[in-house]
């Protein structure tokens, strides 16, 4: 089902981005059309001035109501029906077309009725030395018409797209946020392959080292208790480390399966309300049968404490958190469990003498599969998973929890739970 929703929202994105991006292309279009029609009507507008301007003083008024005429996107004649100087042309075009705000190079020409075909006149560059200007461009001669001129805007496709610079930004941003989202789903797939693969590679590992180890484990079981071995203090003391490394092992493979499932889904806690000092003793006891020379002692002023939790989980979470202080010693282990109340939380604080942690790593111990580099390391078994389901159980009642080093030597982790007696 979770899989079915994921492909939907998926897909859905991917269509929105398609509409987006077609949608910004037409926009696009639009806005060219747009600014192209802006650029014709305002360069109308100049010319019909500039041929205004050559009638003035003339005695003649203008022979056509509209001499303008547009041949193609940037080549525009004007029909004056009399004699001009070039010069003054060109001082008129010059000055409508700042007039009307058209900041692009132009080239015109004229028609010369003693040769009978259009003369050139000049390229007219905002930005360029005359020098560097090119004069190659040809006009035709217009058939119905004796004195005229022409105009050509020969960058009038580059002066467009610089007009429209702002579209073009918000565009670009679109498309890199399009990008972005799409390299996201494609790193969210990814990773969900990968995680679905190391799921199903733990799973299929540890159920396979689950069946061997459970025949080893019955059959030194059974081993333990015959006559021979009793009797044989060697042997007894081997059959019992075979048992109780058994044991660790299936421990540590129980441990990964259950990160394994909640990594698919979470962890169901089935709350009640249990004293929780009991389970912590219950714990204690547990740790000192596993390591018999560590002194672990309770500071509390009640055995009243009450807490909606999961019994199971708990119990668990403070066995790997004992677990944890005692492996990570060099000398006799010395821990202690303080409970206070503090702003309506009650705090548990797990005081350890062991070695200490990085305080460079510190905020790293929590993660999964990550295990801090210390004198200790290659002589602790472990995968690096203790830590991270004590932060899962946390995390899933809303508990904070965060680890300290001490002044002197050792760590301090704190639990702080919504106080409940």
């Amino acid at each position: 089902m979770k899989i079915n929703k994921l492909n939907s929202i998926i897909l859905l994105g991917l269509v929105a981005i398609i509409s987006i991006l077609v949608a910004q292309l037409l926009w696009t279009k639009e806005a060219f059309t747009i600014e192209q029609k802006k650029l014709s009507q305002k360069a109308h507008i100049a010319l019909l001035e500039v041929a205004k301007k050559l009638y003035e003083g003339t005695n003649h008024e203008l022979p056509f109501q509209n001499p303008v005429q547009k041949i193609a996107n940037d080549y525009y004649i004007v029909n004056v029906d009399n004699e001009f100087e070039p010069d003054i042309l060109e001082f008129y075009l010059k000055t409508e077309f700042k007039k009307m705000n058209i900041t692009t190079d132009f080239e015109y020409a004229m028609y010369n009725c003693q040769s009978d075909e259009m003369i050139y006149g000049d390229y007219i560059s905002l930005y360029k030395k005359k020098a560097e200007c090119k004069k190659t461009v040809y006009f035709p001669k217009h058939k119905n018409l004796v004195y005229y001129f022409a105009v050509r805007f020969p960058n009038e496709t580059t002066y467009l797209f610089s007009s429209m610079r702002f579209w073009f930004v918000l565009s670009t941003a679109l498309i890199l946020i399009l990008l972005i989202y799409v390299y996201s789903i494609f790193k969210l797939l990814q990773h969900k392959k990968y995680s679905e693969l190391q799921r199903d590679f733990i799973n299929n590992m540890t159920h396979e080292f689950k069946t061997p180890l459970a025949s080893i484990l019955i059959a030194s079981k059974y081993l333990i208790e015959q006559k021979p071995i009793k009797e044989d203090k060697k042997l007894y003391t081997y059959t019992d480390i075979i048992i109780n490394q058994g044991n660790k092992l299936n421990g540590h493979i129980e441990k990964i399966l259950n990160i394994a499932k909640s990594d698919y889904a979470p962890l169901e806690l089935k709350k009640e309300s249990i004293l929780i000092v009991p389970i912590i003793e219950e714990a204690i006891e547990n740790i000192q049968l596993k390591y018999p020379e560590a002194s672990i002692k309770i500071e509390t002023s009640s055995k009243e404490y009450l807490l909606e939790t999961d019994i199971f989980h708990f119990g668990n979470l403070v066995y790997n958190l004992l677990d944890n202080a005692v492996k990570y010693c060099n000398e006799k282990p010395e821990i202690t469990i303080k409970f206070t109340e503090e702003n309506n939380c009650l705090k548990l604080e797990f005081i350890d003498n062991g070695i200490g942690i990085n305080p460079k790593k510190i905020s790293f111990i929590f993660d999964k599969f990550y295990r801090v580099q210390n004198e200790k390391s290659n002589e602790v078994n472990g995968f690096g998973l203790g830590l991270y389901y004590v932060k899962e159980i946390c995390s899933l009642q809303n508990w904070k929890i965060k680890a300290e080093n001490n002044k002197e030597k050792g760590v301090t982790i704190t639990l702080s739970i919504p106080n409940k007696k």
